[in-house]
């Protein structure tokens, strides 16, 4: 060893030795390693094979084409767009005018010469082997040269003849229908074979079939308008060829003819944001992230990052110690020989070199081979085909470098320690005692006194998320620097404990060196546990309280309003049959126009309702007639307005509860509907069969107490009124009305009618759904057959089953509760298995002296669970401190949020601050104090041999 790369060359030739010699050690602590950097390299590995080039998005988006044309409906008028032809406005501005909304013909923009294809898209309701499934149809012809890349075919050809099309494999999968099968469309009277499978390579999981153009959508539509249905909404974009490309120059002068482009050439080379005109509209931004969003994402990566290895060095650093105790006679043959105490660093820190290599080595090999492996699985997961294998060799590099990093970050300490024992301790096997550090104690007291004050300050005085977790982060720090002194504080309760148990926390303490690092490592991950379990408790009581129930406890609504509600009745009949129902309450709703119309209007031969709110009770606050499109609220001040939502009637705008999808709130239905809200009200028993309209909003009912619906027929002219600030155009029927007394909760209800009352107003009605009260609480079985039934009948149904407040995230707690126990216990092992290395000649001893085999075992248990005990406990109140941090900044913002609000008059403080508690997850944290040392010290007992070898105890 005369020269430094001789001496480092011999250590490495050493540790690699060693390690293959200790073969289960090596491969926990290389798995240790090595399972982050597969995890990191995998992952991305997957990332940059997922981000395709703007070639890739090219070719996938529109072929071999140069560009996709398609219409920007507004009107014409000349437009501004991005680069990528994802955003567009009008170039003029249209503040106080109506806005351009309207189609184009896109073909007029197209340049002369050009090779055009066309591409439609619309939906249609398609039979299955099951029934009926919603799905897109597409006419392209994909056999077009244009078009490849767009649609590749998977199986079978592509369409050539009308009555034939291809489906995505997800189309075909979730239909049960294969190539040579049939399929056809609700209203539809022509069949189509099925000819050929393809994918979608942005879209795996879309359901799509392709025809010929002309072949499906126009016969559908025709027949689906002949049926007195709405025609369906199609969508028309045409795949463009031209010699030379399309330039940004050239896709702007397309712009002015109101026809947005995407270019391939633009797509690949895209202008500065300097030269996009939308870019420099007020409002309009290439909305990429800022600088200090930049800084604050790699800063939180970088202590992700951080906190990761130091979890890893604090579980591997032990590891290596073992190592290094049970090769100490060979590091002392090394001193006896004339090695320096440099040489014996190098050796063991050789050890943390040797295995960080290899599991950057074996981490990155099999990150590769499991991403390869796994392609077709993480394509599935992600709904999109990689573009190339894409392996970025600087990026592995750099994370493998952090495995030979964190290996020899691990190996620090227990070189250093070995590098101090005497020759003549390490070959005699003495082990010495070592006073603590007392300066360590000292600077973990000031970094959490530090990290605490940085993390109040940011709770209290800002509502700082990062600085609230930097300030955690920092007081933790401190908190794993002195565990070695708080070790020594968990020794004085020996003297109240057993024999076993008190000679295990004393071998604790005494041995600190190798007991505080597994400590700390146990700390970090029940810390983080604790904190995130801590922060989700608390928001789940506060969306408990916060939970507002849409129906009673147990009740069910169903409701259909697509296609006129013709599903309506097979879906009242099917949770009829599979659910518990008590009372079944069939409701209707008013329409306006064809039956088949959208509830909200449009379309030829289609209007809507509105519920007249007489001028006299109208908010003044909320007051749509005032000229120049001037907010009414502007008016009055803070106080009146506090005073207006508080004290004025009209200004209520509480909805009794719940929510539902039928506008206005106006159902058509009997007392049945009454009965299964809960709503005790004789009264509204009565109004209903004296044809009155029940009412829950005293704003609604006029001077002469009736309600006023009014029938929009010409839906043009009503926007148009509607801009202006006047009523719509339209007959008003006065039906006469009765009030429910305050306090009955309607769930969304405002409005509520018989039919006959409906009819004899002249309104007419379509089935709408139901209501349902239930004599139990449906199971989980016939959720899933109800839900299948409703698959079947292909319908939009909007089901809804009152359960109550259900915590989403309760899996989630239990799995962290999980990961810390494994961390604890592996933690607590490593730290067993090196005390069990210092201890074999106090257990040769006592062996001697007669003690029963069981003495090992429970001598192992315990120190394993005293490890696991510290660490839990020293975790649990560490992590408590970022949750609480983190919810302090919450209740700050909700608190200024709602100071805001009084101050500007638009709370009336009568429902109080914000509730934003601070809940404690006692049931998380007693398992992980009680059961998750219980386990580790039954787990060490169990694995421990009860009795050693017999050997010759040397005098010490």
């Amino acid at each position: 060893m005369k020269t430094w790369f001789h001496s480092w060359r011999a250590a490495i030739r050493i540790a690699r030795r060693d390690a293959w010699r200790s073969k289960g050690r090596s491969a926990l602590v290389l798995a240790m390693i090595a399972l982050p950097i597969l995890g990191v390299s995998a992952l991305d590995l997957t990332y940059r094979s997922s981000e395709l080039s703007p070639m890739e998005r090219a070719d996938r988006s529109m072929g071999t084409a140069d560009a996709i044309f398609r219409d920007a409906e507004a009107e014409g008028v000349p437009i501004l767009q991005d680069p990528q032809g994802e955003m567009h406005t009008p170039v003029k501005d249209y503040k106080d005018q109506p806005w351009p909304n309207g189609p184009t013909d896109v073909t007029k923009a197209i340049p002369a010469g050009s090779t055009v294809v066309t591409d439609r898209s619309g939906s249609a309701k398609l039979t299955t082997s099951h029934g009926l499934l919603s799905a897109e149809v597409r006419e392209l012809k994909a056999s077009d040269p244009i078009t490849r890349g767009i649609m590749p075919l998977l199986s079978g050809r592509f369409p050539e003849k009308n009555d034939e099309v291809m489906a995505t494999s997800h189309f075909l999968e979730v239909s049960g229908l294969s190539i040579g099968s049939t399929l056809s469309a609700r209203n539809f009277d022509r069949t189509y074979r099925i000819v050929g499978s393809y994918e979608l390579p942005d879209a795996l999981a879309v359901p799509q079939v392709n025809a010929l153009p002309g072949a499906f959508l126009t016969p559908y539509a025709k027949a689906v308008e002949k049926s007195g249905m709405p025609t369906p909404d199609t969508s028309t974009s045409y795949l463009v060829k031209k010699s030379g490309g399309f330039t940004w120059n050239t896709v702007q002068q397309v712009n002015a003819k109101g026809v947005v482009v995407a270019s391939r050439a633009v797509m690949i080379n895209p202008p500065a944001d300097s030269e996009v005109p939308l870019f420099q509209k007020e409002g309009w931004g290439s909305f990429e992230s800022s600088p200090a969003a930049d800084a604050a994402a790699l800063a939180a990566v970088a202590t992700v990052v951080g906190l990761a290895m130091l979890e890893i060095c604090l579980l591997a650093g032990p590891a290596f110690a073992v190592g290094a105790r049970r090769s100490r006679r060979q590091l002392g043959l090394v001193g006896a020989n004339g090695g320096a105490r440099s040489h014996i660093r190098a050796i063991v820190l050789s050890g943390g070199l040797v295995i960080g290599v290899a599991a950057a080595i074996v981490g990155t090999v099999l990150a590769v081979i499991l991403t390869l492996a796994l392609q077709p699985v993480l394509e599935d997961m992600m709904n999109q085909r990689f573009g190339a294998f894409d392996v970025r060799p600087l990026e592995l590099l750099g994370i493998a470098l952090l495995a030979v990093l964190t290996g020899l970050l691990a190996a620090i300490v227990p070189a250093i320690t070995a590098s101090r024992q005497t020759v003549l301790a390490s070959l005699t096997g003495r082990r010495g005692v070592r006073r603590s550090s007392r300066v360590l104690p000292l600077i973990g007291l000031a970094a959490i006194l530090l990290g605490g004050a940085i993390a109040l300050f940011g709770s209290i005085a800002t509502e700082s998320v990062v600085i609230v977790g930097g300030g955690s982060a920092i007081a933790e720090l401190g908190v794993v620097a002195m565990t070695p002194a708080l070790v020594g504080l968990f020794g004085r309760t020996g003297r109240w404990l057993p024999l076993s148990p008190r000679l295990a926390l004393r071998d604790a303490v005494r041995n600190r060196g190798r007991t505080a690092p597994a400590v700390a490592a146990v700390l970090a991950a029940v810390a983080g546990t604790v904190a995130v379990s801590t922060f989700m408790a608390s928001s789940e009581a506060q969306q408990r309280a916060a939970y507002e129930a849409r129906l009673p406890h147990g009740a069910v609504s169903a409701f259909v309003l697509e296609e006129g509600g013709r599903d309506v009745p097979a879906v009242r009949e099917a949770i009829q049959r599979y659910l518990p129902v008590d009372v079944r309450a069939d409701v209707e709703r008013v329409s306006v126009g064809k039956p088949g119309c959208d509830p909200w209007g449009g379309g030829a031969g289609c209007g809507r309702y509105e519920v007249v709110l007489p001028k006299a009770h109208e908010c003044p606050l909320y007051a749509t007639s005032l000229p120049g499109g001037v907010d009414p609220s502007e008016k009055y001040t803070p106080d009146q307005r506090r005073k207006m939502i508080t004290e004025d009637w009209r200004c209520d705008q509480s909805s009794r509860g719940g929510w539902m999808s039928v506008d206005g709130g106006l159902l058509v239905g009997d007392a049945k509907v009454l009965q299964v809200l809960g709503v005790d009200d004789p009264g509204a028993v009565k109004a209903l069969a004296e044809g009155k309209i029940v009412s829950f909003s005293r704003a609604e009912i006029d001077k002469n107490g009736t309600v006023g619906i009014k029938q929009v027929t010409d839906i043009a002219a009503a926007d148009k009124a509607s801009e202006k600030g006047l009523p719509s155009p339209g007959k008003v029927s006065s039906v006469p009305a009765y009030l429910v007394p305050k306090g009955q909760k309607s769930y969304g209800v405002q409005l509520l009618m018989t039919p006959a009352t409906a009819k004899a107003a002249g309104l007419s009605t379509l089935p709408a759904g139901a209501y349902f009260s239930t004599e139990r609480m449906p199971d989980t079985e016939a959720r899933q057959k109800l839900d299948g039934e409703l698959a079947k009948l292909g319908s939009n149904a909007e089901l809804h089953v009152e359960e109550g407040f259900v915590n989403e995230d309760s899996l989630f707690v239990i799995a962290l509760a999980v990961f810390a126990g494994l961390v604890t216990i592996g933690a607590a092992g490593i730290a067993t298995g090196l005390a069990q290395a210092d201890a074999e000649a106090d257990l040769k001893t006592l062996a001697a002296v007669g003690a029963p085999p069981r003495v090992r075992r429970t001598l192992s248990g315990f120190q394993c669970g005293v490890v696991a005990a510290m660490g839990v406990v020293l975790g649990s109140a560490a992590g408590v401190l970022p949750a609480i941090g983190l919810r302090l900044t919450e209740a700050r913002e909700a608190t200024n949020f709602y100071e805001q609000a009084i101050a500007q008059g638009w709370d009336n403080g009568l429902s109080g601050p914000p509730y934003v508690p601070i809940v404690i997850p006692w049931e998380t944290l007693a398992g992980l104090l009680v059961a998750v040392p219980l386990g580790a010290a039954l787990l060490a007992a169990l694995v421990t041999r009860s009795r050693g070898a017999v050997a010759r105890r040397a005098a010490t």
